[in-house]
């Protein structure tokens, strides 16, 4: 257990904002929580994982809580469905590469996405064809109103695109571990694009190719600060959508026709069309080979830097084509 006050948060977010909290509490097991002295504690109260989908837009006024339950259990009962058990604190990236080494499939296409498993369930992170909610059954939970452990089943956590009940409730529920079903057949998603004709005979080799792929287009968190994907693709009607096609003046559209009628645009065309990629403020930068990503080019970007970029965008973009983008990226304190 680590509790300690006017903490430097800078290890903790992958945007590396020079930014503190009023305290810092770490804790090893569900016990070790529930035993935390909360009144105590300043507040607001806020969970948080590796800090890789976090703007900390200055210092938090209240406490910043983090798992470091790591722990990977197995339950297999000689079945095709391999039911693994792994704690909210284990980096998920090393979670995926030890699934994929033990030959089971279901998480190769989530590989190399920063964080940890707990705000992987919060967040329903996802990548190439695939999202956490298709492999989850489950989660375990500490309730910060009742002080006591829950669980829920994954229908419970109402997932949708990077959405979830664990959302909605604000801070109340803290996931300490989660439940995820992998098989031992092969079962390969290769309906992305980038993943057609790549060598699908075993998790491993998915794994690798979805690596390469997230390689050449963001950039390493231990080589230049960022939260990744800053933005959500936003999701339009057919009519918003005819707007944008006349708007971007004779140049193909591309989208996702989802059900409903509802139709997705990438966020980082819209901002390319824009001319954003390159383009900074202050410190930051939108990333050039993505933009759908704002990095602290300098390493010292502030806070300040990074929204007054991001409300650029937001404003072109409108303007342009009558879509407004939404931050995927969460910022602290609101």
């Amino acid at each position: 257990m680590t509790v300690e006050r006017n903490y430097d948060l800078s290890a903790h977010n992958t945007f590396r904002m020079k930014v503190k909290c009023a305290c810092f509490a770490e804790y090893g097991s569900v016990e070790e929580l529930a035993g935390l002295d909360w009144d105590s504690l300043p507040r607001p109260l806020k969970h948080i994982g590796e800090g890789s989908n976090l703007l900390f837009t200055g210092d938090f006024p209240g406490t910043i809580l983090h798992s470091a339950i790591r722990y990977v259990k197995y339950v297999d009962v000689g079945l095709d469905e391999v039911p693994v058990i792994a704690g909210a604190g284990v980096r998920w990236d090393d979670l995926v590469a030890e699934l994929c080494g033990h030959g089971l499939w279901g998480a190769e296409n989530l590989s190399h996405i920063p964080g940890e498993v707990g705000a992987a369930a919060v967040q329903n992170i996802g990548a190439y064809g695939v999202e956490i909610k298709d492999i989850i059954s489950g989660v375990s939970c500490y309730d910060l109103v009742t002080r006591k452990s829950c669980k829920f089943t994954v229908d419970q956590c109402r997932y949708g695109y990077r959405e979830s009940m664990f959302k909605e409730a604000g801070d109340r529920y803290v996931i300490t571990s989660a439940l995820l079903r992998l098989t031992r057949s092969p079962r390969p998603r290769l309906e992305y694009k980038g993943l057609s004709g790549v060598d699908a005979s075993s998790p491993a080799s998915i794994r690798n190719a979805v690596i390469d792929i997230r390689k050449s287009k963001l950039p390493e968190p231990s080589e230049i600060g960022s939260a990744g994907s800053f933005f959500k693709n936003p999701v339009i009607s057919a009519s918003d959508f005819v707007r944008v096609c006349n708007a971007a003046t004779g140049v193909s559209v591309p989208h996702f026709v989802l059900d409903g009628g509802m139709i997705k645009v990438p966020a980082a065309w819209l901002i390319d069309q824009c001319g954003f990629k390159g383009e900074r403020e202050g410190g930051a930068a939108v990333y050039e080979k993505q933009p759908l990503v704002i990095v602290n080019a300098t390493g010292s970007a502030t806070p300040d830097d990074v929204l007054e970029l991001e409300r650029r965008i937001v404003a072109t973009v409108h303007e342009r084509f009558g879509v407004s983008l939404s931050p995927e990226v969460e910022h602290l304190p609101k």
